[in-house]
């Protein structure tokens, strides 16, 4: 499993001094300049990068990255992944996960009695009321269905176990 985590994207350049537009995932999007060096995913491999200021753009953000100082060397950066060592991320409490974590775990139902086995999380997805596993089905899955589950703790979501790689859900196979 890789040690980063990818934030976000830059995704062009910005003005004639060098800046970058910037598309975050994190929540609330002005987090992903909290983690510091960015790792950016370069067709030449990994390269590290030192952001000196950074700013909202609207809805969007723009940033400068030391050492890119023209519009050329902002645009010959292309499209690329942000990403930062997982370590950087802060310690979360008791029962609560990064979605990260959650990718790649199996979800089990226990329904009126019975087992039945949906797949794994594929990735998860905001809605505004709550977070939604996308389940994908596999080979050991009870069947080859896509799976929307509403990430509701308690409700739906009996128990999360990553050292297992489980979540143990509670949904009618039949939705």
């Amino acid at each position: 499993m890789s040690h980063l985590l990818d934030l976000g994207r830059i995704t062009g350049a910005h003005g004639v001094k060098g800046w970058v537009k910037i598309h975050s995932h994190t929540e609330p999007t002005d987090n992903i300049f909290s983690y510091q060096p960015w790792q950016l995913k370069t067709p030449q491999g990994i390269k590290p990068v030192e952001l000196t200021h950074w700013q909202s753009q609207g809805k969007r953000y723009i940033a400068h990255i030391r050492g890119i100082d023209s519009r050329d060397q902002a645009e010959a950066l292309g499209v690329l992944t942000i990403s930062v060592a997982k370590s950087l991320l802060p310690e979360l409490a008791h029962n609560e996960f990064y979605w990260h974590q959650l990718q790649g775990c199996r979800v089990i139902s226990h329904f009126a009695g019975e087992c039945f086995d949906f797949g794994t999380v594929k990735h998860l997805m905001p809605t505004g009321a709550n977070d939604v596993l996308v389940v994908a089905a596999d080979k050991q899955s009870m069947d080859q269905r896509e799976r929307l589950l509403p990430y509701v703790p308690e409700q739906f979501i009996k128990t999360v176990d990553l050292a297992t790689g489980t979540i143990v859900v509670h949904w009618d196979p039949e939705f």
